[in-house]
């Protein structure tokens, strides 16, 4: 079983989505860099579970809404152990790719897709513990 680990929003103004998030739900934002596109993660509760075990929470991010991206509005990650395979998986199971696999720096391998539903989901191939691409 592919646990979600993660939530997107895609933001207009970096600064007010991060001041909301914090201010009315006292959520721990950090804004990183142009190198990583500007993308703001989000922590949502204190605990060392790892997300999506018993008693883990789910994390998030937001990231700068792009004219020449489709469907961005909220969506969930879901961690899967070999990306091409779940890819396949999606395809026959009647989801529509968007796109290749982009490797994130220090994070892993992610996609986005439709699911049957017309819902933009995402996928990622975390990078193994302690590990790099």
């Amino acid at each position: 079983m592919d646990p979600v680990v993660h939530f997107e929003f895609p933001y207009d103004d970096r600064e007010r989505i991060a001041r909301f998030y914090q201010s009315a739900f006292g959520w721990e934002l950090q804004k990183l860099g142009e190198d990583m596109g500007n993308y703001v993660i989000a922590v949502t509760a204190k605990s060392d579970a790892k997300p999506g075990a018993p008693g883990g929470a789910i994390g998030g991010g937001f990231y700068q809404r792009r004219a020449d991206w489709p469907a961005q509005y909220p969506s969930v990650v879901i961690a899967v152990d070999k990306i091409e395979s779940s890819m396949d998986k999606v395809v026959k199971a009647g989801g529509k790719l968007l796109g290749e696999p982009m490797d994130i720096p220090g994070v892993g391998r992610y996609v986005s897709f439709y699911d049957t539903e017309g819902n933009r989901v995402s996928m990622l191939q975390p990078l193994p513990m302690g590990g790099s691409s």
